[in-house]
């Protein structure tokens, strides 16, 4: 597979996506863009100190210096668009796992998973629900954050499950206040393109519906297994510099791996994958290309996606080890395995995971 090559023309647009950054950030019309900013650097800079003085295990990327009032406490996922017109988006950087799956029309959706809840940032532009992903949510025993559903599927499935959500479609699950519009990006932007989840109004939605706090049996001892944070393990399989999951013509993910940080740095469709707001290429210690049955379902438009389990790649430390993967039942997370059938221990850092066909993962 050729390597992608970043033109110019593509590291301006980059440099653009980051100079509007602070004026696409998700604030209020009674808040000032710097002082939203002078609070998320102050905030890095207290969660860079209590990181280097507590050895607590951050459950959903197994790294230390996790909040020691969120342990043993639910994590939140949302629902982040992807499609091109929403670029870029912001809050993603903050986040600890990010699922990407093909939605209608060859383009693809995020949802952004968060370890504590209380410490969210503001994430846009949050959009609809499709079927598969509230049950990817549930089976880690997450609060599920969307804006909106299709009518079919989707909502059967979130009434089915009887999931703990919130959704910017309904004033009674948090419109209004945990989901805004954000005005300064409203001046550039499509509408749909402008909701956004304002993090610290999350947990006090959570209080105010009652919702439970604490994680459940399946999922207390974190997402997956870990390697110690100061051990990484290279995976057992061939070499990995660069890894593609191509979604559609017009969508696909791939991953360069940056052999001095020892991670892969993120590009969407062929450009830099940026946060809006830090400015910030998205990387992860670990990718997963997980393989599985994708259709369309039969009204021509809607997908299908298998979730019970298949084949695919676990990719770090810049190789690619073959695995299996099950997700067992809706109330369970996914699970992945190696040849012999052992759990395997992931390194300890963010992990992206993409649902996708087999044959359309390459790694080279």
């Amino acid at each position: 597979m050729k390597k992608l090559r970043i033109f110019a023309a593509l590291a301006v647009l980059c440099i653009g996506f980051t100079a509007c950054s602070k004026i696409e950030q998700g604030v209020s019309e009674n808040e000032s863009s710097t002082s939203a900013q002078e609070e998320t650097d102050e905030g890095a800079e207290s969660k860079a100190e209590e990181q280097s003085q507590n050895k607590i295990m951050n459950p959903l990327t197994g790294e230390y210096g996790y909040n020691e009032d969120a342990v043993g406490k639910r994590p939140a996922a949302v629902m982040v668009s992807n499609i091109k017109a929403a670029l870029p988006q912001y809050g993603i950087d903050e986040a600890d796992i990010i699922y990407e799956l093909p939605v209608e029309g060859g383009i693809t959706r995020l949802m952004a998973v968060y370890a504590d809840y209380t410490n969210m940032p503001n994430i846009c532009s949050v959009r609809s629900c499709r079927y598969y992903y509230p049950k990817i949510a549930y089976g880690m025993d997450a609060f599920y954050c969307h804006w909106g559903s299709d009518k079919t599927i989707a909502m059967d499935t979130l009434n089915s499950l009887g999931i703990d959500r919130l959704d910017g479609n309904e004033a009674s699950l948090g419109y209004g206040s945990v989901f805004q519009r954000d005005q300064q990006r409203a001046q550039s932007y499509a509408t749909e393109h402008t909701g956004y989840l304002k993090g610290s109004e999350i947990p006090g939605a959570i209080e105010d519906l009652g919702y439970r706090t604490e994680i459940n049996d399946a999922n207390k001892d974190g997402a997956f297994r870990f390697n110690a944070p100061d051990s990484p393990e290279k995976p057992e399989g061939e070499e990995c510099l660069t890894a593609k999951l191509d979604f559609s013509g017009a969508y696909f993910s791939t991953f360069e791996y940056d052999d001095e940080n020892e991670i892969y740095k993120k590009y969407h469709s062929g450009n830099p994958h940026v946060d809006g707001v830090t400015g910030n290429q998205l990387e992860f210690k670990n990718v997963l290309a997980l393989g599985t049955s994708v259709s369309v379902r039969s009204d021509g438009k809607l997908m299908d996606i298998g979730l019970d389990g298949g084949d695919g790649y676990y990719i770090s430390q810049g190789a690619a080890e073959e695995i299996s993967w099950k997700k067992e039942s809706d109330g369970d997370p996914i699970k992945i395995y190696d040849d012999s059938g052992e759990e395997i221990k992931l390194n300890a850092g963010k992990t992206y995971i993409g649902l996708i066909k087999e044959t359309s993962i390459e790694i080279e």
